[in-house]
C-alpha cells in the first residue's frame, strides 16, 4: 500500500474519531475525569479516542506497532509505528476550551512519513505525507510564515503539567521573547502550536518536558511547510528528547540563540 493510500484511509479513520470525541464531550461531567500520576488530566473520552485510533489504523496497516499516550505509551521504536496523541490539549477539552486536538504520526524505518493534526472543534485537519510536496489546511496548500527576525515574529509556547526544575530558565526565555516579539501565545496544545507554525499563523515555537505524541506529527507539518525543527541545541533529539525549537527557518537561529 503506497504512502498516499495509507495516509487517505487514515484521514478517515481520524475524522470520523474527532466525530465521537465532539459527540462524547456533550455528556462529560466529572465522574469521567481523571488525574494521571503526574496530576495530568486524563477523560474517559481519551481512553476511547486512543482505542478506536489504535483499531482502526492497526488494522490498516497490519503488524505496526503503537506508541500512544494512554494505555499504549510504550516507548518503543519499530520499524512502523503510529504515534498517537488521541487528545492534545486534555486540560482544554475538560474546560470545554476549544483549543483541543487529534495528533497522529506514522514513523517508517528512522521517520515520519505521514502527519495529521485534527483541530476538532474547528474542523480543520492539517496533514501532510511524504509523497507529496505540500502541507494541507483541509484542502488548501499552506507554507510557513516569511517574518524575518523575532521583532516581527508571534511565538507559541506551552507550560508543562509537571517538571518545574527548569521552570525559572524557562521564565527567562519567556521574559526575553515577551520583550522582543510581538507576542506569546499558549494554546495549551503543542501539536496545534506546531500546526500554526506550519501554516504561519505563528512564525515560531518552543517548549520542554514534550513526549513524542505531542509532537511527531506536528514536526513534520513544519518541515514540509518550509520550517525547521531542532531541539534546544540545535540538534536532531526533538522527538524522544523532550524539547523542541520550531520556525519558519528564518529566525531560527534567533531562537537557537537564546537557547544554546
Amino acid at each position: 500500500m503506497q504512502i498516499k493510500e495509507i495516509a487517505e484511509k487514515a484521514l478517515v479513520i481520524i475524522k470520523r474519531t474527532g466525530d465521537y470525541v465532539k459527540a462524547e464531550r456533550i455528556k462529560l461531567d466529572a465522574t469521567g475525569v481523571n488525574y494521571k500520576e503526574d496530576k495530568s488530566l486524563v477523560t474517559t473520552i481519551d481512553v476511547g479516542s486512543e482505542e478506536r485510533l489504535v483499531k482502526g489504523l492497526q488494522e490498516l496497516l497490519p503488524g505496526s506497532t503503537i506508541l500512544a499516550e494512554e494505555n499504549h505509551n510504550q516507548d518503543i521504536q519499530s520499524e512502523l509505528m503510529w504515534i498517537i496523541d488521541p487528545i492534545d490539549g486534555t486540560t482544554n477539552f475538560v474546560h470545554d476550551f476549544p483549543m483541543y486536538c487529534i495528533s497522529v504520526a506514522l514513523w517508517q524505518q528512522g521517520k515520519i512519513v505521514f502527519g495529521v493534526v485534527y483541530d476538532i472543534p474547528g474542523d480543520e485537519c492539517f496533514w501532510t505525507h511524504e509523497e507529496t510536496d505540500y502541507v494541507y489546511l483541509n484542502e488548501k496548500p499552506v507554507l510557513v510564515s516569511t517574518a524575518k527576525n523575532l521583532g516581527e515574529s508571534l511565538l507559541a509556547t506551552g507550560f508543562p503539567s509537571s517538571a518545574f526544575a527548569r521552570m525559572d530558565e524557562y521564565l527567562e526565555h519567556f521574559r526575553y521573547f515577551m520583550m522582543h516579539t510581538h507576542g506569546i501565545r499558549r494554546l495549551g496544545s503543542a501539536a496545534l502550536d506546531l500546526a500554526y507554525v506550519a501554516c504561519g499563523r505563528c512564525d515560531g515555537f518552543f517548549e520542554y518536558n514534550l513526549k513524542p505524541w505531542d509532537v511527531a506529527a506536528g514536526a513534520l507539518l513544519v518541515q514540509k511547510a518550509g520550517g525547521l525543527v531542532t531541539d534546544f541545541s540545535g540538534g536532531n533529539n526533538y522527538l524522544f528528547g523532550g524539547e523542541m525549537l520550531a520556525s519558519n527557518k528564518l529566525i531560527h537561529n534567533e531562537l537557537l540563540n537564546r537557547f544554546s
